[in-house]
């Protein structure tokens, strides 16, 4: 198993920048592809980012495509979101997810789930 924490969210006004991190512990971090997802109040969790376990393959939700850049580093067992440019529409609680081989859009495919944080943009 993996456990997988988020840091701390926040709020930036419209058009900053925001880095999310995501440390898992357990299992060997580089067997693991992770995403992240988010969840708006009163709307469903929808896939934001997912990067394959060398880190060699990145995919991204078209909404964010282009503002949004996850990456990993193996070696400190963490995932990062840089979400830049941001917008109101991408407040949200934001989750990391890590699955042993799939990096898809569905979000009851991934294994495992932090707990979430929030992240609030104002206008």
């Amino acid at each position: 198993q993996v456990q997988l924490v988020e840091s701390a969210g926040g709020l930036v006004q419209a058009g900053g920048s925001l880095r999310l991190s995501c440390a898992a512990s357990g299992r060997t971090f580089s067997s693991y592809a992770l995403g992240w997802f988010r969840q708006a109040p009163g709307k469903e969790r929808e896939f934001v980012a997912s990067i394959s376990r060398s880190g060699g393959s990145t995919y991204y939700a078209d909404s964010v495509k282009g503002r949004f850049t996850i990456s990993r580093d193996n070696a400190k067992n963490t995932v990062f979101l840089q979400l830049n440019s941001l917008k109101p529409e991408d407040t949200a609680v934001y989750s990391c997810a890590a699955d042993e081989a799939y990096t898809g859009s569905t979000d009851y495919l991934w294994d495992y789930w932090g707990q979430g944080t929030q992240v609030t943009v104002s206008s």
